[in-house]
């Protein structure tokens, strides 16, 4: 090998086999792992085509968190010749020489890579830090599909609630949490680690519920002080209001009587309160704590005719869609005195129309 890349690398074993832990400059990605399979039939590549939208996200991500980003390894294959040469002390450090004329082809990264080709192009600031990259030889188009597979497989999608349970980026995730734990029944009934709660699962409510309700609230906006005080007065009223609520509390009513004969627990609720909320924050001059005193003469059950098609279907299930956060908000509104919207106006006429046919 007369010419090379030479990598200062770390070296490992796995499944008996030798694998190298480099760190390469950002601004040596685009030499190390040009764009070759992107047009390749599936069949025939060891990596999934490109989704060009996520590109910018994450380019963005490194642009407006310049001091804070950070990035997990790339994986790559050698296909080509390589040699390493141990250093004197003899605990797996030394350099991986590599041909030039060898392939290197990413494994697992390929959006990592594509972000930071892109941040680069506005910030070259970045070119002389550094990203890992682990180095495994090429055996050929199965393995390096069976690796792409491996690393992938069992990679388990962070919850949205605990993402935002953990997000300090977020202002919204930093006010929702804040609320939930200032607000004494949703922070002892809210799940911050799970999306989905199970039958018999200790909690009512998942974190991300409200964080999407209280987005509906508040809108997309820059949040604020205000906003997070605003919220808290909010919820702290609809708990104060809702008997069920209450009645659980003072131990009263069990937590799966009350998941399975009434509505108040249900995701499609919480979000029909997320759009009252925002009635109320665009309009500061209502008496929200008078209006939201006739929640408490609200039917909630399950069985009650009022919920029938609206959120309830025929068969007693809930529906969870859009439509049926809009029309169980609708109904909301009427039983406490609240105007509709021109489009509210118009959803509800259409959902009355459909049931007197």
């Amino acid at each position: 090998m007369d010419y090379t890349y030479k990598f200062p690398v770390v070296r490992g074993k796995q499944a008996r086999r030798e694998y190298y832990i480099a760190m390469v400059p950002l601004k040596m990605l685009s030499k190390l792992f040009p764009n070759t399979e992107e047009y390749v039939l599936p069949e025939y590549r060891a990596q999934r085509k490109m989704n060009e939208s996520r590109i910018p996200v994450i380019s963005r991500y490194i642009t407006e968190n310049r001091d804070s980003y950070a990035f997990s390894a790339l994986a790559a294959s050698i296909d080509g010749e390589f040699e390493f040469h141990e250093s004197s002390d003899g605990l797996g450090t030394g350099i991986l020489e590599v041909a030039m004329d060898a392939r290197l082809l990413i494994n697992d990264g390929q959006h990592r890579k594509a972000a930071i080709l892109d941040a680069l192009n506005e910030d070259a600031s970045l070119g002389t830090e550094t990203i890992s990259v682990v180095l495994y030889e090429d055996l050929g188009l199965t393995r390096s599909q069976q690796l792409f597979t491996d690393l992938n497989k069992h990679a388990v999608k962070t919850s949205n609630s605990i993402a935002e349970l953990y997000d300090s980026r977020d202002a919204l995730a930093v006010i929702n949490r804040n609320v939930v734990s200032r607000v004494k029944f949703l922070n002892d009934y809210t799940d911050k680690e799970r999306d989905i709660l199970g039958k018999f699962s200790s909690n009512l409510f998942t974190l991300n519920t409200f964080y999407t309700a209280n987005k509906r609230i508040v809108g997309c906006t820059e949040v604020s002080d205000a906003a997070e005080r605003f919220l808290c007065k909010f919820w702290t009223n609809i708990v104060q209001n809702i008997i069920q609520w209450n009645e659980l509390m003072n131990h009263e009513i069990s937590k799966v009587d009350l998941r399975e004969n009434y509505i108040v627990t249900q995701g499609v609720v919480i979000q029909a309160f997320g759009i009252i909320g925002n009635y109320f924050y665009n309009n500061p001059q209502s008496q929200m704590e008078d209006v939201l005193l006739k929640l408490q003469s609200i039917d909630w059950k399950r069985s009650a005719v009022q919920w029938k098609l609206r959120v309830i279907r025929a068969d007693g299930k809930i529906i969870t869609s859009n439509k049926a956060i809009m029309l169980t908000a609708n109904r909301i509104k009427r039983e406490i005195g609240l105007e509709f919207s021109k489009d509210e106006e118009h959803r509800e006429n259409q959902f009355l129309g459909s049931i007197n046919i």
